[in-house]
């Protein structure tokens, strides 16, 4: 269960049925690019630096929000994500 403090940063899930290992990759996501310092500490103590280092490499850079991924790559030393290309060529 999360606590109720996140709540403002899922508007648009059902905050209730979001379970907190299978919605792990959207969970650190969305804490990532809208959570506050408070948030981040939450996310950091709940799936662990290793964890949180995984689902960003794994994320399309275009999944966050730009400053909000270089502070959290700078914080955890994680390399940032690949460029995900749009293109079919």
């Amino acid at each position: 269960m999360l606590p109720a403090s996140l709540r403002p940063l899922f508007w648009s899930y059902e905050f209730e049925k979001l379970n907190l290992e299978k919605d792990g990759p959207l969970i650190i996501r969305q804490v990532i690019n809208y959570g506050r310092w408070e948030d981040w500490k939450w996310l950091l103590k709940n799936y662990g630096r290793g964890k949180v280092k995984k689902t960003i490499q794994a994320t399309p850079a275009s999944g966050f929000r730009p400053q909000a991924l270089k502070l959290i790559t700078l914080l955890l030393g994680a390399a940032e994500p690949k460029y995900a290309s749009r293109s079919t060529r």
